[in-house]
């Protein structure tokens, strides 16, 4: 036993090392290399800190950002809608924080599309926000990504560096990607800022029941696009529907066999959870999946066949 506490040990010692390795390798951007868009926005840095490397600025930048208290519903939509945009030049832009962010990050890098973070913090290993996700940033970086920050990399998270970093993520991106917020979420200041920007800020609509709805549905009321599909976003970003995305030979699963069956006629989405009997998380991953597909719509809150 205790020569397998000693190889642990070691082996913690050496992820350690490596992670450090890593990270530690901050170099700095400055004004005149910063993105045609960036350089548009006013309030800027002479600098940013950056781990990593630039994406080509050819690249289309989306924003996702949303709720550190998120729901299962939030969860899918973002796996789902970032899933839709594997192939394409697109990267993802956001925060690493607990939440939507960090669910962002993780369904980019599982899409094979790059991904850039912008910490509510410096980029110091030891003050580096949240600690938690530390393995995350690094995976970020290693899979041709990067962190940026234009805080002093030994400045740990506040509650003012926070507004100061999504004003970047929103001037940096050509759209910005909201799921899921709360009357007092940070991420309303994060869609203020691409509003300012003269950018286009897209929601996912909820449940009218739920309060991670008020932010979604307060920028809809607002002039904010609906986002159902991640054609949608495609379609804002700029790029023309590939023929994949025409084919009518459209596979279902036995899953999504069972959940077409119960929308014979028009229904809304609590009663087709109840008629179904099972979890509201699993009935909406599938939901999401057969509107990718354009095999179903919601309209006004009703699901329907297309």
């Amino acid at each position: 036993m205790k020569i397998l506490s000693k190889l642990c040990h070691s082996f913690i010692i050496i992820w350690e090392y490596e992670i450090m390795d890593t990270l530690k390798n901050i170099n700095i951007l400055t004004k005149p290399n910063y993105s045609y868009l960036l350089k548009q926005i006013s309030q800027l840095p002479d600098s940013l800190d950056i781990i990593g490397n630039m994406p080509p600025e050819t690249h289309k930048y989306l924003c996702v950002v949303g709720s550190r208290s998120y729901s299962s519903y939030g969860k899918d939509a973002c796996e789902q809608l970032i899933a839709g945009l594997s192939g394409y030049p697109i990267v993802i832009v956001s925060g690493l924080a607990f939440g939507i962010d960090s669910i962002a990050h993780e369904a980019a890098l599982k899409a094979g599309l790059v991904t850039i973070s912008f910490p509510g913090s410096g980029l110091g290993t030891d003050v580096l926000y949240p600690q938690k996700h530390i393995n995350l940033a690094q995976r970020i970086v290693e899979a041709g990504g990067a962190l940026l920050s234009p805080l002093k990399r030994n400045q740990e998270a506040t509650i003012w560096t926070f507004p100061t970093r999504n004003r970047i993520m929103a001037g940096i991106s050509h759209a910005t990607l909201i799921i899921q917020a709360d009357k007092k979420s940070g991420t309303l200041l994060t869609a203020g800022n691409a509003l300012e920007f003269n950018r286009d800020v897209l929601v996912v609509p909820g449940s009218i029941y739920s309060p991670l709805s008020y932010g979604p549905h307060k920028l809809l009321r607002d002039g904010a696009i609906a986002i159902t599909s991640s054609e949608q976003i495609l379609e804002v970003l700029g790029f023309e529907m590939s023929d994949k995305n025409n084919d009518t030979d459209v596979s279902v699963s036995d899953d999504e066999k069972k959940v077409l069956e119960k929308i014979t006629e028009p229904i809304d989405r609590d009663s087709l959870i109840r008629k179904l009997e099972l979890p509201a998380g699993f009935v909406n991953a599938i939901l999401i999946e057969l509107e990718l597909k354009k095999i179903i719509a919601e309209r006004q809150g009703v699901l329907m066949l297309n």
